[in-house]
């Protein structure tokens, strides 16, 4: 990657490498996820989607996440847009509210802090919700999307139509994540499953 950095820049060094956005099934999700940024975001260069991809993926394996999981839900909120602004004020990569960069520690701007930043956050509404909920996947992404208040006052996914439509559309995102992706014919999320 280093050897392949573009000079000058503006230029993707990468470019024709169609393993990264086409080809067979592969055995890395950093490849797996640099693939579905290069799909869902054709203004992503794929040095870019590749420095972005291996940052979700360290950052998934970090909080023991599936990198899948979160590289669902960052192409769900900004498709990988560094530069995202949501007409509620949401900001960068993982769409942070300012409140809660704030609350969290994070720099919404930073996209390897906000990766990191949104991590973290899922990490720890799964830990809250692992034994509470049949779906805690489901519901820790309603808790990202409409706020931990609402899921606590619903007692789980909340009614919204937005909310329940942003979960779909990233377990959506994440099968096609793991579609890229395959050990031997079994998906990661099941050999990682199996082998913990």
């Amino acid at each position: 990657m280093v050897l392949s950095w573009p000079a000058p820049a503006n230029v993707d060094a990468l470019k024709g490498a169609v393993i990264f956005r086409d080809g067979p099934p592969v055995r890395s999700p950093e490849i797996a996820v640099t693939r579905a940024i290069l799909h869902t975001n054709p203004r992503v260069v794929q040095t870019e989607a590749a420095l972005l991809a291996v940052a979700t993926v360290r950052a998934a394996d970090a909080q023991t996440l599936p990198p899948e999981f979160l590289s669902a839900t960052l192409l769900q909120e900004s498709a990988y847009d560094v530069e995202a602004r949501s007409s509620a004020g949401a900001i960068g990569i993982a769409q942070f509210m300012p409140e809660t960069a704030a609350a969290s520690g994070v720099d919404p701007y930073d996209p390897f802090d906000a990766i990191d930043g949104a991590a973290k956050l899922l990490a720890g509404y799964l830990a809250a919700y692992r034994a509470r909920y049949a779906d805690p996947y489901a519901t820790a992404l309603a808790a990202y999307n409409a706020g931990p208040f609402a899921v606590a006052r619903y007692g789980g996914v909340p009614p919204y139509a937005e909310t329940r439509e942003y979960v779909a559309l990233i377990f959506d995102r994440w099968a096609q994540v793991v579609s890229y992706e395959r050990l031997g014919g079994v998906s990661s999320i099941a050999w990682k499953r199996n082998r913990r």
